[in-house]
Parts: C-alpha cells; sequence; structure tokens
C-alpha cells in the first residue's frame, strides 16, 4: 500500500495550480512589471484604436442623426460645348422647392473679386481665405445650423450693409460677437452673428454671408446662385435628386452637378476606419514583441530554477504538473499584462471621448478580444519553456545545482 501510495501522485486543484503557478511571480516582481510591460502596451494599443475608432463612429452617427441625410446640392457643371462653367438660372431655388418632395430650398451666391478685412487698412492681398457669399434667408434652416453669437440673416436686416460670419471666417478675422464691423467692399458691414460650424457644408464655415438683396445693392451680386442646396423627405430624396438637374435647368441638364455632402463624412469614417486598420496592425505586432518577451522570461526562468523542478520531480510531481506549473504561470503574467492594457485603453478612450466632447464607447468585443488574445499569447509562450523543464530529469537538475 506505501509503495502503491508512493506511485500515485497528488491531485492539484485549482487553488494549489494557482499558488505554485505565482510563486515564479512573486519572487522576481521587477521582472513580472518589464515582460508583462509589452502585453499591456499592445492590449492598450489595440483598445484604445477599436475604441477611439468606435467613438469616433459614435459622435458622426450622431452628427448625422442631428444634420440628417437628406439633404442635396445643386451646383454649376461645366458646358460640354464650351468646357467654360455655366451659371444657374436665377429662379433655381424656386425650382428646386416646387419638386414634390422637397421641404426646404436655399442658395449661396459667390461674389467674385470681393473679399472681406477687420478694416480698411488691412493689405487687399491679406484675404485670409475668406469668400463673401450672397445667402437666402432660409439657408440656416436648410442646413440646420446654429449660431454660436448673434443672429441671422432675415428679410428686413438682409437688406442692409450686414454680414453672418462662418465659424472659420470669424477666427481669422478675429471677430467674437455681434455688433462689430468689419470692411467689404467699400463700406464697413455691422456683424450680425456667427455660426457654429456646419459639417455638411464646410464651404460656409470660411464665409461671410450677406442678405441675397443686400448682396446685390451694396456689392453688385448678379443674382446668380452658385449653390442650392435642399431637403426633402427621406423616402423622395432619390426621386428629387433624378429630378434636380432637369428641373433646374431643363434645356441642358447635364451642365448641372448634383452631390450629396452625407457621402463625405461616410467616406471619412471609411478613411479612418482603414487608419485603425493599420494601427490594429502595429498593436498586433507590440502584442507579438510581448510574447516573445515573456516566452524568453519563462525560459530563463526555467534555467534559473532547475533545483526546484529537480526537487519537485524528486517528491514524486509528475511531469504534466511541471508543465502546468508553468504554462499556468505564463498565463498569469500574460493576464497581468492584458488587464493592465485593458485598463489604459479604456482610459485613453475616455480621454479622447471627453476631450472632443463625444460620447464614450468601448465595444464590448474589444475587451473580450484583448482578454483572450492576452490568454492564447500566454499559453504559446509558456509551452515551450513548460515542455523544457516537464523533461528535465531530477538528477540532472539537483546537480547542476
Amino acid at each position: 500500500m506505501n509503495r502503491e501510495h508512493r506511485l500515485t501522485p497528488a491531485r492539484l486543484g485549482l487553488t494549489d495550480v494557482l499558488q505554485v503557478g505565482s510563486v515564479g511571480l512573486r519572487g522576481r516582481p521587477m521582472r513580472v512589471v518589464l515582460s508583462a510591460l509589452g502585453i499591456a502596451i499592445g492590449i492598450a494599443t489595440m483598445i484604445a484604436v477599436v475604441g477611439i475608432s468606435a467613438t469616433g463612429q459614435a459622435a458622426l452617427l450622431r452628427e448625422l442623426d442631428r444634420i440628417g441625410t437628406n439633404m442635396l446640392v445643386v451646383r454649376p457643371g461645366t458646358s460640354f460645348v464650351s468646357g467654360d462653367e455655366v451659371k444657374l438660372p436665377k429662379n433655381a431655388v424656386r425650382s428646386v422647392g416646387a419638386i414634390d418632395g422637397v421641404e426646404r430650398a436655399a442658395a449661396l451666391g459667390a461674389l467674385d473679386d470681393v473679399h472681406v478685412y477687420r478694416s480698411e487698412h488691412i493689405p487687399a492681398t491679406q484675404t485670409g481665405g475668406i469668400v463673401v457669399q450672397a445667402a437666402t434667408e432660409s439657408l440656416k434652416s436648410t442646413l440646420r445650423g446654429s449660431m454660436a453669437k448673434g443672429g441671422w440673416l432675415n428679410r428686413a436686416n438682409g437688406r442692409y450693409p450686414a454680414v453672418v460670419l462662418g465659424h472659420a471666417a470669424a477666427k481669422r478675422l478675429g471677430i467674437t460677437d455681434s455688433g462689430q464691423l468689419v470692411w467689404i467692399g467699400d463700406r464697413y458691414f455691422t456683424v450680425l452673428g456667427i455660426l457654429n460650424p456646419l459639417p455638411l457644408a464646410p464651404e460656409v464655415d470660411g464665409s461671410a454671408l450677406v442678405g441675397w438683396r443686400g448682396a446685390g445693392t451694396w456689392l453688385g451680386f448678379d443674382g446668380h446662385p452658385t449653390a442650392v442646396y435642399e431637403r426633402s423627405a427621406d423616402d423622395r430624396v432619390t426621386a428629387v435628386r433624378d429630378l434636380l438637374a432637369r428641373t433646374v435647368n431643363p434645356e441642358s441638364p447635364l451642365d448641372v452637378a448634383v452631390s450629396d455632402p452625407s457621402e463625405a463624412l461616410k467616406a471619412k469614417a471609411a478613411s479612418e476606419n482603414a487608419f485603425s486598420s493599420l494601427l490594429l496592425g502595429l498593436g498586433g505586432v507590440a502584442l507579438l514583441v510581448g510574447g516573445v518577451g515573456i516566452a524568453n522570461t519563462m525560459v530563463i526562468s526555467v534555467l534559473e530554477r532547475r533545483h526546484e523542478i529537480g526537487l519537485r520531480r524528486s517528491f514524486g510531481s509528475t511531469r504534466g504538473q511541471i508543465r502546468l506549473q508553468f504554462v499556468v504561470e505564463s498565463l498569469l503574467l500574460s493576464g497581468l499584462g492584458g488587464l493592465a492594457g485593458v485598463v489604459l485603453g479604456a482610459l485613453a478612450t475616455g480621454i479622447y471621448a471627453a476631450a472632443g466632447g463625444m460620447p464614450w464607447t468601448l465595444p464590448v468585443w474589444a475587451a473580450a478580444g484583448g482578454v483572450c488574445a492576452t490568454l492564447a499569447i500566454g499559453t504559446l509562450a509558456g509551452l515551450y519553456p513548460a515542455v523544457r523543464a516537464a523533461r528535465m530529469p531530477p538528477t540532472l537538475a539537483l546537480h547542476a545545482t
């Protein structure tokens, strides 16, 4: 019975496995920290990339919900006959508004060779890239814009030397509030207000907008729009798109260009996803490097603990138990790094979201995938050292010390 008892190795419970597997970690804390750091960096990079991408997409979807994707823009195209840019008819806004399904229509009219300055003393060449455009009263509501300061153009003030500045234009001019004056053409115009950024109409952000009538009176505007914006019912967008060119210019519809500005935001999201894929690849490389570091640590640990391995084998531990010990140790080491990486990645995502005023979004699958990746790396990194430790003869291990 005694001999049979000696030949039957004791089974290790879960607590015993964890305790034995953590012995090597507790004895070498600095090495543990440095080894786990590689895994943490890799996982943190991957979690942050996924989280930031998801946060950006959530913000984009929220913005698209707010501004809508049912807006189309009509612009003058290029004549197939002369090759010159054609002009949209003066009644283009009225024609577009009469299309069945169109809810709102508005227009911009660019004023060539007219610029805006902070005062008449600014050199004419220093335009700051700001364009002056005539705007219809319905432009703000059609674009679903909002005012950062002051008010918008209306039928009364739009006839006078008054201007509304886009978000970027106000910054370039140094205008911070309504009531200030800017120099346009040959006279001062009163700033009625400043718009908030318009994602679907970035051309407005860098513009100084004058009332449609006022632009004709004070700046010589000819009344031809250079861009017509329309909002239609969601289920009528496709049908309206097919009718716009023929309605605006029945004689030559091919000279009219129709675009969907929301496609630009969708393309931006796609390009950000492509960039995120690149960063995920870099995170994967960092994770692989971390796994190699853990494997190297475990190999060194096996070499340093030959005496311990020999003693355990002499007291009846099986090769399977030795393998299990070192695999568990590798899993614990990579697990610590993985958990630290998930926390750091989530923290980076939260900081990014808070800084941009966006909703913090971290997919559950990303965190779960990070943990699973660390377990896989830990298992692979610990297999070779564990097999090597298990194959070490007890007498050789004891003799080597």
